[in-house]
């Protein structure tokens, strides 16, 4: 949903936002009993008498899972709680077996924390609010005349990152959570697969009147998959909040906007009501009695901090000081660490840096756009970008035919770039000066208003020269080489 013709009166107002962001753990076991903690297997194949809440059974915890959460709280200069409990959360859904959710309430692992990440060129700092651990409920899988549950995703071990109402865009909401999911991605803690549900996020949003210091009341939006629906989201919902609160100046804040959760309609582009908001007094929150509260050392922490590999942020600072990258590029090379690495392989190849990451970021990323696939998943090697970077930079090719070497690329992936420059006649640069010459010759005789406003100063007709000299040898003769030739030509003139 769009919104172009706002009202003047919108620009009174501001969004308050917090983000909860559910991260499934990629543990091997789930987070209270060993069953195997994997997607995508036969429904109810994973589950012990723990998952199904069978009476007696008892939960265990899964030490690696208490392990990336504490990484987590490392990694964003957070406190880690040395005395962090569970509670039980209860609700009443078919896809919670138990009937309650093991949840950390009152003492979670992880306290405080800052997410640094970009937003059009520019670092914004966010407040976490606290870290803590749970475990999931089932899926509900809904067939044409009945619904079905599967408790395979029941125990598996999740984190939630609860952000302070400290964000006030839909771009700076996405922001943030881009960079959280580096994070995870960095430290091996999740897939973070926003389609099979590894992160799932939950958007509370607000507006208030510019000045105003209290909250108003909250709309939740559950379970956002994609980064792309939630922006849109956040920003349907602000407009349908301010123009409620505009339309309905004599009633009670309250009653406007009650607080309540919604879900997202992605084919309507709109947000759908789901219930009347919960209180933390219809959850009953209690101590859970059958597990015994984590105790942590200042020894342990220490050396748990010291497993952590180069984090985003550090990545982006070492391109930016190393490669001479603009902050921007290297903020979304490191953005997915998948990419990163992607990179750093063709640099094994390549000494320019940051005409490869143009290639990978602009070029080859264009290209690839419509067919749904990337550089990681089309399969071009790293080393075949830089190869082509490469043979740019050494004069073999011209920037022009790069790019229709490029498109070869695109079409046949794994053929060495240099092998298609080698078959291709047309891709062999112009090196004959003579003949480039002869070129430069034709457009100067045509063109003597161009050549009258180069010598005027209007440095726009001299790339209009260039354009024509490039156009006539088919992008194969070396652009310096033009650009030098003509300048001597105009100047004996």
């Amino acid at each position: 949903m769009t919104h172009k013709n706002l009202h003047p009166a919108h620009d009174e107002w501001e969004a308050v936002i917090g983000l909860e962001i559910h991260v499934e753990l990629n543990t091997k076991s789930k987070l209270f009993s060993w069953a195997p903690n994997h997607f995508g297997d036969e429904p109810n194949t994973n589950i012990t008498e723990v998952c199904t809440g069978q009476p007696g059974a008892l939960p265990v915890l899964n030490k690696e899972a208490v392990k990336k959460a504490i990484q987590f709280g490392c990694s964003i200069q957070a406190e880690i709680a040395k005395y962090s409990t569970f509670d039980r959360k209860s609700y009443f859904y078919p896809d919670s077996p138990r009937n309650f959710q093991i949840t950390q309430y009152e003492k979670p692992i992880v306290i405080g924390g800052t997410v640094i990440a970009e937003v059009d060129g520019e670092e914004k700092s966010f407040a976490v609010n606290r870290v803590h651990l749970e475990d999931d409920a089932g899926m509900l899988k809904h067939f044409s005349k009945f619904t079905g549950v599967d408790y395979n995703r029941a125990g598996s071990p999740l984190i939630e990152i609860v952000s302070e109402p400290c964000i006030h865009s839909a771009k700076d909401a996405v922001a943030y959570a881009k960079a959280i999911k580096a994070i995870l991605q960095y430290i091996d803690a999740s897939d973070c697969n926003m389609e099979e549900g590894s992160l799932r996020i939950d958007t509370n949003i607000s507006v208030r009147l510019k000045g105003e210091k209290t909250f108003r009341n909250k709309i939740e939006i559950k379970n956002m998959n994609s980064f792309n629906f939630m922006e849109i989201a956040i920003k349907s919902e602000i407009y349908r909040q301010i123009e409620a609160y505009i339309s309905q100046p004599q009633l009670p804040m309250d009653q406007v906007i009650p607080q309540a959760t919604f879900r997202w309609d992605p084919e309507k582009q709109q947000t759908e009501l789901m219930r009347l908001k919960e209180s933390a007094d219809d959850y009953r929150y209690f101590p859970e009695p059958d597990l015994v509260p984590i105790i942590l050392t200042n020894e342990v922490i220490e050396e748990i901090r010291q497993t952590l590999p180069e984090l985003p942020l550090q990545r982006e600072r070492r391109y930016v000081r190393d490669y001479g990258l603009a902050s921007h590029l290297a903020f979304v090379l490191t953005g997915e660490k998948a990419l990163a690495d992607y990179y750093e392989s063709g640099l094994k190849h390549c000494q320019n840096a940051h005409s490869l990451a143009n290639w990978i970021l602009s070029e080859f990323t264009g290209r690839l756009k419509e067919s749904g696939h990337t550089l990681l998943t089309v399969g071009i090697p790293a080393e075949h970008v830089a190869s082509l970077v490469n043979l740019i930079d050494t004069g073999k090719i011209t920037g022009k035919i790069a790019k229709s070497v490029a498109d070869d690329m695109v079409a046949n992936p794994g053929v060495d770039p240099a092998l298609i420059v080698a078959e291709n006649p047309d891709y062999q640069p112009l090196n004959d000066l003579s003949e480039i010459e002869g070129y430069v010759k034709k457009v100067l005789n045509e063109n003597p208003q161009s050549v009258k406003d180069y010598k005027n100063n209007i440095e726009k007709a001299f790339g209009f020269l260039v354009g024509q000299v490039m156009k006539l040898c088919k992008g194969k003769a070396s652009p310096q080489i033009v650009n030098e030739m003509l300048k001597s030509h105009i100047d004996k003139m």
